[in-house]
């Protein structure tokens, strides 16, 4: 069963899963970076760009995902750099600062809160995110085109390109691909046809909806839905 809440750190989401049956389904991309716990480890997970199938026996997790963008900063790594993997923490902090925190965490009534106050004390040690990148999630969010965005935002398009790197893990037609398409799926959840999901988001038609859902989501949009 996966809950979610928001987080105290803005923007932030905090979430648990324990996955029922074997696997569980897809992670989908959605621009975000998370700290997880799980099987007793602190992780990073990257920005993805398709599905990412947990390995293994189902297992509890715990998570802090982050607001897209701002993980890199807070964590200390670009996003390019974990850009579709899990990565020890351990592998970004020093190994004994984790030891500690991983002890907090275990001996933690709720390990979904523990991470979120590990999240909000490394913000604290911090500086705040660049404004930028947040106004660039939202003009994106709002279906703007690439070049449009960073002319409203000052910069070029090749400087723009080069911070979404570092930010998001990808360029900032992958990250409006990605937004697009969960602004696709939460219309489709609630019971919008998919016809018009696509053209209220975007898409050129309802085929064009279902190819980018099969190539970022790896399954049909009916399947992904759990429509068969």
């Amino acid at each position: 069963m996966y809950t979610e809440r928001a987080s105290r750190l803005t923007g932030a989401i905090v979430w648990t899963n324990t996955p029922e049956g074997a696997g569980g389904g897809p992670v989908l991309p959605d621009g975000c970076m998370d700290l997880l716990w799980s099987g007793g480890r602190l992780l990073v997970a990257g920005p993805d760009t398709g599905p990412y199938v947990p390995k293994g026996p189902p297992r509890f997790w715990a998570g802090v995902r982050f607001f897209p963008g701002t993980a890199p900063a807070l964590l200390g790594v670009p996003a390019h750099e974990v850009r579709d993997l899990r990565v020890e923490l351990a592998d970004l902090w020093p190994a004994a600062r984790v030891r500690r925190l991983r002890d907090r965490v275990a001996a933690a009534p709720d390990p979904a809160t523990a991470l979120e106050d590990i999240a909000l004390q490394q913000a604290e040690r911090t500086a705040a995110p660049d404004p930028l990148l947040h106004r660039l999630v939202e003009r994106l969010d709002e279906g703007r085109p690439v070049s449009a965005t960073a002319a409203e935002l000052g910069i070029s398009t090749r400087t723009l390109h080069r911070r979404c790197l570092g930010a998001f893990g990808y360029g900032p037609k992958t990250l409006a691909r990605i937004l697009r398409l969960q602004r696709a799926l939460a219309l489709a959840r609630s019971g919008t046809p998919y016809a018009e999901t696509a053209v209220r988001v975007g898409y050129a038609d309802q085929p064009h909806l279902t190819r980018e859902v099969r190539e970022l989501a790896g399954m049909p949009l009916g399947e992904l839905l759990g429509g068969g």
